[in-house]
């Protein structure tokens, strides 16, 4: 028997996409790959009647998480990493923008100075190429 390959896994953050549960956040407990379907955290909660038993011997109704079609499911980042680059691209954008200001705040003088020099230095280059070619 071959295995059904899925696009989710155990442990992944999902989005649920249609159905009741649309817009349900969770993450995934099991992944039935036979019937495909998936078991949210928190999502689609279903009563179950429960009878007396050892385990349970007052009986009683039992809130579980039920089955949902893996088609109607779409990963998503996890909270934690979804903030920690956030938190990155926020750092990158500062940086990005004290070195532009540290740029503009330059004199104009510098400026044309640095210019001039790597014109300088072009020029050598060419000079050195032509004497080159000529030898």
């Amino acid at each position: 028997m071959s295995r059904i390959k899925t696009h989710v896994k155990t442990g992944d953050h999902v989005l649920v996409i249609a159905g009741n549960q649309k817009n349900g956040k969770g993450k995934i407990l099991q992944v039935i790959p036979d019937k495909q379907q998936v078991i949210i955290e928190g999502v689609r909660m279903i009563k179950k009647h429960a009878r007396k038993s050892q385990d349970r011997p007052d009986g009683g109704i039992i809130e579980l998480e039920g089955p949902i079609h893996i088609s109607n499911v779409k990963k998503i980042d996890a909270p934690k990493a979804k903030k920690a680059a956030k938190k990155a691209t926020k750092k990158a954008a500062k940086k990005a923008t004290k070195k532009a200001a540290k740029k503009a705040a330059k004199p104009a003088e510098e400026v044309v100075n640095e210019a001039e020099e790597v014109v300088n230095e072009a020029e050598e280059v060419v000079n050195d190429t032509e004497s080159t070619e000529k030898s």
